[in-house]
């Protein structure tokens, strides 16, 4: 029997490597685009390889929209999809301050809100089969916030804490629950965040100058690794027979990212200002004398 998936946010990145790689392998899937031009081009490419693949437009911050969507995959299965990849994203990259209302409630609506909605929609079908399985991609800027960061972090870390509730609540319903982190890679969040770092600040010129710097490394397109990982690693997610609670993908998020947060934030901010060109001149030789402060992150007692 082929399993069926619908693979939210597969108009690029993360969400249409992903797409593309389970039809490939003999997924029947649904997948949905932010635009029309990009399920366009999305569909277009399924029938050039012949793939059994079918990608609509859909608003996925629409609950009227996501539950039309869910009632035309109803139809072409048996009451809906065996699976679900919620990859469907957004970026902001600001200070906290400089982000607008507007802004930020789209951000925790796309990436934390609507894959509630999608997994909502998707459980009645899965309780009754008494299996299924929820794959929600989130990243290590939920674990390791950094500054101009703090609505993306927030939102991941949103979308974590309510993945994992969600994978206990159905523990003994049949369906599985897996959080995929990833962290920097080339796709179009990377996009997201280089426009949300165009408009100058309205609070600091330093805001300003950190804004155009980080821009400029984020457009350095040697710097991240394409999504073919991370869709790789929802393949093995959705094709193991007892999946991990929790996957990471990339150094970054699983060893950078751990590693930062485990660290005092006298050290941990210190070393993101330094990063984000956030600290004063001053700020290195702070960091030395506040490292010099713990002796216990370079010694260890020994064990008796």
């Amino acid at each position: 029997m082929t399993t069926s998936v619908l693979v939210t946010g597969a108009g690029n990145g993360i969400g249409e490597a992903t797409a593309l790689r389970l039809a490939q392998a003999g997924y029947e899937v649904f997948a949905t685009a932010r635009t029309r031009d990009e399920a366009d081009g999305l569909s277009m490419r399924a029938r050039a390889e012949d793939l059994n693949l079918r990608a609509t437009a859909l608003d996925v911050s629409d609950p009227r929209a996501c539950k039309a969507a869910f009632e035309d995959i109803a139809g072409l299965t048996a009451g809906g999809p065996d699976a679900v990849v919620n990859a469907e994203a957004f970026a902001v990259a600001r200070a906290v301050e400089d982000v607008t209302e507007e802004t930020a409630h789209h951000c925790m609506e796309i990436n934390t809100f609507a894959a509630v909605r999608i997994a909502r929609l998707a459980l009645p079908a899965m309780r009754r089969r008494g299996r299924g399985r929820i794959v929600n991609l989130s990243s290590a800027a939920g674990r390791s916030v950094l500054p101009l960061g703090g609505w993306y972090g927030a939102s991941r870390a949103a979308s974590a804490a309510l993945t994992h509730a969600l994978r206990m609540e159905l523990a003994d319903s049949g369906v599985q629950v897996v959080l995929i982190e990833h962290g920097f890679h080339a796709t179009g969040l990377l996009e997201d965040a280089i426009r949300s770092l165009t408009p100058p600040s309205d609070i600091s010129t330093r805001f300003t100058d950190c804004y155009r710097s980080a821009a400029a490394a984020l457009s350095d397109p040697t710097r991240f690794g394409g999504p073919e990982r991370a869709a790789a690693i929802v393949h093995r997610a959705l094709a193991a027979r007892r999946p991990r609670a929790r996957y990471t993908v990339g150094m970054d998020a699983r060893v950078a990212a751990p590693l930062i947060a485990s660290l005092p934030y006298a050290i941990s901010d210190s070393l993101k200002r330094l990063v984000l060109g956030l600290s004063g001149p001053q700020a290195a030789a702070h960091l030395m004398s506040t490292l010099g402060g713990f002796p216990q992150c370079s010694k260890r007692k020994s064990s008796p």
